[in-house]
C-alpha cells in the first residue's frame, strides 16, 4: 500500500496505472500530482460578459488569472486573500463565472472543434451543469440543449446553474441515459457522454476516491458506460459529433469503451483525432487520437476524451415502452404570442426568434424552437424559461426570464450600489440613494440584471427568489477593499 498523507492510493490502482501510463511518464510524478492540491479554475461565461470586460473588472482584486490552454474562457486562479469564496463574488452570483475544473473544459472544447456548429445537442448526464452552461455559452443560447441528469436531487441545482447564467436554450429531462438511442433516434447533431465513471482522476480534490475502488467495480461500470453510448450513438444523426469522456482513467473505462463501439459499429464510427485541439495536446494523445490526461501532464485533474464521428445509420432500437402522457402546454396563437413579446419588451426582456410561446394554465413559457421536434418523443422535466404568470391587471414576469433576457442598456435598469445589491442576494428590501422614477425596475449591479423590483413608496421590493437568497460573508469587503 503507497503511504499517503493526502490521496488515497491503493497499489493495485497504481499497478494498473503503471500498466496505463506512456513510457514519458513516470509513476513517482503521477503519484507526487495526486499529493499536490488542485489548482482552481472558472470559466468566463461569455453569455454575460466578454473574456476582454472580465478581466478589466476583476483587475482591482489582484486575481492572478493564468489561461487554460483548451478554453479560451478558461483561467485557473490563484488569490492571496481567498476568506471570500470564490461562490460569494458578486461575479459568481451574477453569472458572469462558473467554477469548473480546468480538465472538464476538455469535453465542450472537443464538441465545438472543427467547423461542426451543431443547433441540436443532448449532454447525456449533465449535473451540476458545467458543461451544459459551457456548451449554451458556444451557442450563442441558440438552437437546443437538451440536458438530462438521471439522479433526482442534482436536477434542481442542474437549473439552478442554468438559470444563474441567463441560459435559455435547455430542456431538462431525468431519465436514465440508456432510454435515449430507443426514446430519440437520430435526433441530435451533437451528443456529449461525460459518463458516470469511478472517478480515478479526482483523487486531488476528493482524497478518499479511491477507497472502495477495485479492478472488478471498474469492470462493473465500463458494462453501464457501453449501455450508455450505445444509446447516445443511436440518438445521434449521421454525420453528427459523440464526445465520450470520463474523470477516470483506467483503459477499460476509456479507450476500451471506444473500441467496444467501433466493433459493434464498424461501418459507422470514425475516430477522430485530437492531436491539434490546443497547442501541447500531444503530450496527452494516445496513438489513437484520444486525449488521456494524466494529472502530472498539465497540473490538473485526470480526465479521457474522445471524438467520434457517426458516419452511417444503425439498425434501430426498440421503443420504450414508457406512456408520455397529455403534453400540458398548447402553443400560443400569433396574436396573443405578439401582445405577450410587446408587453415583455416594454418591462425590457427582449424574447428572441430563437424561442416560442407556450402557455399551461396561468402560465407562459418560452421554449427553444430547435426542441419541439422531441415533444413527443420524451417527457421533459423542465422546457427552456418561465416567461411569466398571467393575472387579471397584466404579467407577473419570472425572475429566471429577467436574468436571461434583460439587457443592461434599457431604461428600465436601475443601478444598484455595492451594499445595496449585497442587501438584494440577502433578500432584503432596498432603499435606494437615487429616486427611482418607474414603478418596476430592472436591479442592475456591475451592468448585470440581478432581479425585478417593484417601487413600493421609497423602497424597492425584493423579489430575489427565496431558495436562492445568501447569508454569511458575502463582496462588499472584496469590492470596497
Amino acid at each position: 500500500m503507497a503511504q499517503s498523507n493526502s490521496a488515497y492510493l491503493p497499489q493495485p490502482f497504481l499497478d494498473m496505472i503503471n500498466q496505463a501510463m506512456p513510457a514519458s511518464l513516470s509513476l513517482d510524478s503521477f503519484i507526487a500530482a495526486c499529493h499536490r492540491p488542485l489548482r482552481r479554475s472558472l470559466r468566463v461565461n461569455t453569455l454575460k460578459i466578454s473574456v476582454s470586460e472580465f478581466l478589466l473588472l476583476v483587475e482591482p482584486y489582484g486575481w492572478r488569472l493564468t489561461p487554460v490552454p483548451w478554453c479560451a474562457e478558461g483561467f485557473w486562479i490563484e488569490r492571496d486573500d481567498d476568506t471570500l469564496p470564490l461562490g460569494s463574488t458578486a461575479e459568481h452570483l451574477s453569472g458572469l463565472f462558473y467554477i469548473q475544473e480546468a480538465s472538464s473544459m476538455l469535453p465542450v472544447s472537443a464538441l465545438f472543434y472543427g467547423q461542426d456548429r451543431p443547433q441540436r445537442i443532448i449532454d447525456m448526464a449533465a449535473a451540476p451543469g458545467s458543461k451544459t452552461t459551457q456548451i449554451a455559452a458556444h451557442m450563442g443560447n441558440k438552437g437546443a440543449i437538451l440536458a438530462n441528469e438521471y439522479s433526482a436531487s442534482r436536477v434542481k441545482v442542474l437549473h439552478a446553474n442554468i438559470s444563474r447564467c441567463g441560459i435559455s436554450n435547455v430542456a431538462l429531462t431525468h431519465f436514465d441515459g440508456r432510454v435515449f438511442g430507443a426514446a430519440t433516434p437520430e435526433a441530435f447533431d451533437a451528443v456529449l457522454l461525460d459518463a458516470p465513471c469511478s472517478g480515478e482522476g479526482v483523487v486531488r480534490k476528493d482524497p478518499d476516491a479511491l477507497r472502495n475502488w477495485s479492478y472488478e467495480s471498474t469492470q462493473e461500470i465500463a458494462s453501464t458506460q457501453m449501455a450508455l453510448i450505445d444509446s447516445a450513438f443511436h440518438a445521434l444523426r449521421p454525420g453528427g459529433t459523440l464526445v465520450y469522456s470520463t474523470c477516470t482513467l483506467n483503459p477499460a473505462e476509456n479507450q476500451q469503451i471506444c473500441f467496444w463501439l467501433k466493433a459493434r459499429y464498424p461501418d459507422a464510427v470514425e475516430i477522430e483525432p485530437l492531436n491539434d485541439l490546443f497547442p501541447d495536446a500531444k503530450r496527452a494523445v494516445t496513438p489513437e487520437g484520444f486525449l488521456h490526461v494524466f494529472p502530472q501532464i498539465y497540473d490538473c485533474e485526470g480526465f479521457f476524451v474522445a471524438r467520434l464521428r457517426k458516419t452511417a445509420s444503425v439498425e434501430p432500437l426498440d421503443k420504450p415502452g414508457y406512456k408520455l402522457g397529455k403534453f400540458p402546454f398548447v402553443r400560443m396563437k400569433s396574436a396573443a404570442a405578439e401582445q405577450v413579446t410587446r408587453a415583455a419588451a416594454k418591462s425590457g426582456l427582449q424574447v428572441t426568434n430563437a424561442l416560442t410561446l407556450w402557455q399551461r394554465d396561468k402560465e407562459i413559457w418560452l421554449f427553444p424552437s430547435e426542441i419541439e421536434p422531441l415533444l413527443n418523443q420524451v417527457r421533459f422535466s423542465r422546457i427552456g424559461l418561465k416567461l411569466a404568470e398571467q393575472h387579471n391587471k397584466g404579467y407577473r414576469w419570472q425572475h429566471e426570464a429577467v436574468i436571461a433576457l434583460a439587457k443592461a442598456n434599457n431604461p428600465l435598469c436601475f443601478a444598484l450600489t455595492t451594499a445595496e445589491a449585497e442587501s438584494w442576494y440577502r433578500g432584503q428590501d432596498i432603499y435606494p440613494e437615487t429616486s427611482v422614477l418607474s414603478d418596476e425596475v430592472i436591479v442592475t449591479f456591475q451592468g448585470q440584471p440581478l432581479g425585478l423590483a417593484r417601487k413600493v413608496g421609497s423602497r424597492l421590493k425584493n423579489s430575489y427568489p427565496r431558495e436562492l437568497v445568501r447569508d454569511g460573508k458575502l463582496f462588499t469587503t472584496q469590492i470596497s477593499g
